[in-house]
């Protein structure tokens, strides 16, 4: 059984027992999230997709920890006037477990 929820503005394909990192969540770790923003559903090759979303359906899982991705550097440059900057960013993350897909 898998599901495709929605979350930070990105569509996820997760099943019981996944690991990803989504868009920074309001939870400290150890918290439980539900996610009702189901866009599709598959159990047993039964497949339901929503309008835009199933209704009653949801996803619960586990904040394993929040943290930060690894440092992108950004960098602008003009030719022929001496201009550089150049910065760093670091995307702050939510690392989750799902636990439990019901449709």
């Amino acid at each position: 059984m898998y599901a495709v929820i929605e979350t930070g503005g990105k569509q996820y394909r997760v099943s019981e027992g996944d690991i990803l990192n989504v868009e920074k969540l309001e939870a400290e770790a150890g918290d439980s999230v539900t996610f009702d923003r189901v866009l599709l559903v598959s159990n047993d090759g039964s497949i339901t997709a929503g309008t835009p979303v199933v209704s009653g359906a949801t996803v619960t899982a586990e904040v394993m920890k929040q943290a930060r991705a690894k440092k992108i550097l950004v960098g602008k440059y003009k030719p022929k006037t001496g201009y550089k900057r150049k910065n760093g960013h670091r995307q702050y993350y939510t690392q989750v477990k799902i636990t439990k897909v019901t449709a």
